[in-house]
């Protein structure tokens, strides 16, 4: 039998799948931190936390290897105890203990307090906004909303993340303070459905006045909304983003298809003339907004009629930035009664298709930026070049701006500006104006 560590323990979390998962890893760092822990993330430990994601197929393969890879470290003794939180945990907690039972235990989405007694610590209700932050010291996630209430029919997220619950106002003005203090200077506003946000609390959609109550936060320069629903959008946002400066022109907006047919499918309600009325009433109310998309394609049903509606529509609305899924086939979501009938060919085809479309698009749309300048925040340095993004651009899905380390010296989370003397289709190439 093997000897157990006698070094002190130190707790590894170890992060997967979106956003909302970092958020939730900094959250747990944090309230081991308040309790004595020592708490790393990714990094060496003795104890390791992996927090999962159960969303499509390619991310639910990756958490169970992840998985797989820690149980057989702890065989090895390279690590004592392994524990597994998260939305693959919570959807498929049964299963997986069966399948997996060599980790110490299973933890889902909903159940932190329980985690934390687990790890030595005690839930600590007060610590509002206490966080250890994972991403670059520029910038945070802050998510104001958990769960979803949309139908969706591709869709797992309700069942591992339950109905949606917006956070009030004042406790994510605490939250926006407490970063700012740390040197946060980009919030990136992030929930299932940012549109849906305070209709709980406040029997309204209240993302503008949210806004309206995190500009005034001293410290924080830009806001960027991500996650938006296109059906009853509130858009007196548009209203506070044309005003307030500090709120980036910038929104991401998951529109999934365009097609009617596919659309009523997917149980979105609204349909292709009402969203191409949507993002042109987005365009005429901030011309400069960039618009970020995602699109799923391969859904059941998915004719080529279906596909060449949306390839046309693509080029003809022309987004700033966009992302294409493949359909992955979910178990107790509805369109799971639908036969999964695009072979994976044909769904990758369909993807690469979208993808050169929009790469062109990218290519003609940064091709115009040549000459002009931009407010650019300074993310890291990699090789030859430190990297930034414009307002219009959010961290690792978006355009980057490179700029010369060898004839310029710059520091992680400065803003500086930056005329573009180069554009490929989906990076810039800068120099810093004095």
């Amino acid at each position: 039998m093997r000897t157990k560590s006698l070094k002190k323990n130190k707790i590894n979390v170890v992060t997967l799948g979106c956003s909302k998962n970092v958020y939730d890893s900094e959250v747990l760092m944090g309230q081991l931190k308040a309790s004595g822990k020592d708490v790393v993330h990714e990094e060496e430990g003795n104890i390791v936390v992996i927090n999962t994601c159960g969303f499509i197929n390619n991310a639910k393969e990756e958490s169970v290897n992840t998985i797989l890879e820690f149980v057989q470290k702890k065989e090895e003794g390279e690590v004592d105890k392994v524990f597994v939180t998260g939305c693959l945990s919570e959807r498929y907690k049964p299963d997986l203990q069966k399948e997996i039972p060599n980790v110490d235990q299973y933890f889902g989405t909903t159940e932190l307090s329980g985690l934390l007694k687990v790890l030595g610590a005690d839930y600590k209700h007060e610590l509002i906004g206490e966080r250890l932050t994972t991403t670059p010291k520029n910038y945070a996630y802050l998510k104001i909303a958990e769960g979803c209430d949309r139908p969706c029919s591709f869709c797992a997220i309700p069942i591992m993340r339950g109905k949606h619950k917006s956070t009030p106002i004042e406790e994510i003005v605490i939250e926006a303070e407490k970063l700012a203090a740390k040197g946060v200077k980009e919030l990136i506003l992030i929930a299932q459905d940012l549109t849906y946000y305070g209709l709980d609390l406040y029997k309204k959609r209240n993302l503008a006045e949210l806004l309206e109550a995190l500009v005034k936060v001293d410290g924080i320069e830009w806001i960027r909304l991500h996650y938006a629903f296109p059906t009853g959008f509130p858009m007196d946002v548009l209203q506070v983003m044309k005003r307030e400066p500090k709120v980036c022109n910038y929104i991401d907006i998951p529109l999934q298809h365009i097609s009617d047919t596919i659309l009523k499918s997917m149980r979105r309600g609204t349909t292709k003339e009402k969203t191409t009325k949507l993002i042109k009433e987005f365009r005429e109310m901030v011309p400069e907004m960039a618009i970020r998309t995602t699109l799923i394609v391969g859904y059941p049903g998915e004719t080529e009629e279906d596909f060449n509606t949306l390839k046309d529509w693509v080029q003809e609305m022309r987004f700033e930035r966009l992302g294409c899924f493949t359909y992955s086939h979910e178990e107790n979501t509805h369109a799971y009664t639908l036969e999964d009938d695009v072979p994976e060919e044909v769904k990758i085809a369909r993807a690469n298709d979208i993808m050169d479309i929009q790469s062109q698009i990218s290519w003609e749309l940064n091709q115009e930026k040549i000459g002009q300048t931009f407010k650019v925040v300074i993310d890291r340095k990699e090789g030859n070049y430190f990297i930034g993004r414009t307002e219009f651009d959010s961290p690792d899905v978006d355009n980057e701006v490179l700029i010369d380390a060898t004839t310029t010296y710059l520091k992680a989370g400065e803003f500086t500006t930056v005329k573009i003397t180069e554009a490929e289709d989906f990076d810039l190439y800068g120099d810093v104006l004095d």
